[in-house]
């Protein structure tokens, strides 16, 4: 049955069809349910816009300011929430500029001069990621930071450290914590650098091959924050490899919190019990009164894997697409929005977690007395009296294996015993199997010295400073911004 169309100006690219749209098609099509959380940047956007065309003299101040003030009236009822959506209007440039149309009237049809929405969205998605990329850097920052003060005070606290996840030589908590900060810098690196390689304004690309007005492309990037403009239209409007790289950093980002997430559930447990999760961090089972269970720290594992699979799904996306624009690019923003909220999220309750937890010093010390983990200092002992590496490997390996049948250890056969059967002197013997002072002799950069570990603590306070101090240049207000707000 054919049905006319509608009679309400809702599709504001419908001048020549005859026909309503299709159901099902305005329900797949529409997009605004999940990209009117562009709606601050496409205003934002749009007031540079016309500001540029006032400039260039293809608009005039009335209208301008007509405009102006009518995004500014459209942005108060979306910040307060009495902002009228609707889905036949498809997504939010269309519901804005349709709002802005019906509140001013015919000035409203002039701000989409020289513009399309295949520009329009590459500029809003890059203002939305530039801003929300700024603020995960920082909560990076504070993880890294958290992980610092955890450092600084547990410094000389000695612990297993593990490969295979067999006792292997001893750290400290100090060092563990900062081998997880320095992972977290790695992630806030790689989104300064997407930052960078991101800051060119794709406004007047228009739908592939630009226009015909004379605009001033480089007025609107300083107006938007821009350092310059993309060189390419038809690359400006169908490029998502910003999107791609944030979305790489994030599944990293939570694959690295992941991590953070398996060591404390291992750690929590009564098999080791190495650290204490507050209640704040932790559910109680519906059946077993007993229980506190790590969830937290579980979900840092779980949502990892929802992170990751946004990034495929957009990859899966656009692997096949032609150049410029296709609407399959509409499917980017969903996988987009929900990596970046899910990776702030579990920045933010780690770095509340890592503050949190409670180190048992007295059940680390117990576990250092298993595992043969001075093992290692042994063979260097002999190496240091002229032993071969792979002779003295084999002679301490042969020594824990014996002991391993006797059931013993290094302690509770003594200094004395050990220096006979190696054939070193005694005071060699007593340094290499005292954890405190094995510790205290891996003084290199990046070992676990606590003296080391203490320096490398303070340092992770400044260099997580620089990072949120970097972070925080990408969030200042722009021009556009200021106009917005009157300031």
């Amino acid at each position: 049955m054919t049905t006319s169309a509608p009679t309400a100006p809702d599709r504001l690219w419908g001048g020549g069809y005859g026909e309503a749209t299709h159901p099902l098609v305005q329900k797949l099509n529409a997009s605004v349910d999940f990209d009117k959380r562009l709606a601050y940047d496409d205003v934002v956007g749009s007031i540079a816009h016309a500001t540029m065309l006032r400039d260039q003299s293809l608009l005039s101040e009335a209208d301008y300011a007509a405009i102006v003030g009518g995004l500014r009236s459209i942005w108060r009822d979306i910040h307060n929430g009495q902002f009228e959506w609707t889905q036949a209007r498809e997504d939010v440039h269309m519901n804005i500029e349709a709002s802005l149309r019906d509140r001013i009237g015919d000035p409203a049809g002039r701000l989409h001069t020289a513009r399309s929405r295949n520009d329009q969205v590459a500029v809003d998605e890059r203002l939305w990621l530039r801003r929300n990329l700024a603020e995960i850097t920082r909560h990076i920052a504070d993880l890294a930071a958290a992980f610092g003060q955890v450092a600084r005070v547990h410094a000389s606290w000695p612990m297993p450290g593990y490969t295979h996840l067999q006792r292997a030589q001893p750290v400290t908590v100090g060092h563990l914590a900062l081998a997880h900060a320095e992972a977290q810098l790695r992630d806030g690196a790689r989104v300064l650098d997407c930052l960078r390689r991101m800051d060119a304004s794709p406004l007047g690309s228009g739908a592939l091959a630009g226009t015909t007005l004379a605009i001033d492309r480089d007025k609107t990037a300083k107006l938007l924050g821009f350092s310059t403009v993309t060189r390419n239209s038809l690359d400006a409007v169908s490029d998502r490899d910003h999107v791609v790289e944030a979305m790489a950093a994030a599944a990293l980002g939570a694959l690295h919190l992941s991590r953070i997430g398996e060591e404390l559930c291992l750690f929590a447990s009564a098999e080791f019990g190495f650290v204490r999760l507050p209640d704040a961090f932790t559910t109680g089972s519906s059946l077993m009164p007993q229980k506190k269970n790590p969830d937290m720290a579980e979900l840092l594992r779980g949502k990892s894997g929802r992170v990751i699979g946004d990034l495929v799904a957009l990859l899966v996306v656009l692997k096949g697409l032609p150049l410029a624009y296709n609407k399959d690019l509409q499917e980017d923003k969903e996988p987009l929005f929900d990596a970046m909220q899910t990776w702030s999220d579990c920045l933010q309750v780690t770095a509340d977690m890592v503050r949190a937890a409670q180190w048992q010093k007295h059940t680390l010390l117990a576990a250092l007395d298993k595992g043969f983990l001075l093992a290692t200092d042994l063979v260097d002992e002999l190496v240091r009296a002229g032993v071969p590496f792979r002779r003295a490997h084999e002679q301490v390996a042969a020594l824990v294996a014996e002991l391993v049948a006797a059931n013993s250890t290094f302690a509770q056969l003594g200094a004395l015993a050990l220096a006979t059967k190696l054939g070193v002197p005694v005071a060699v013997v007593a340094a290499a199997i005292d954890v405190r002072q094995a510790l205290r002799r891996r003084d290199l950069v990046g070992a676990p010295h606590p003296a080391r570990v203490a320096s490398q603590a303070n340092a992770m306070a400044a260099r997580a400073q620089r990072l949120a101090a970097a972070a925080q240049v990408w969030l200042r207000p722009t021009p556009a911004e200021q106009i917005l707000t009157g300031g």
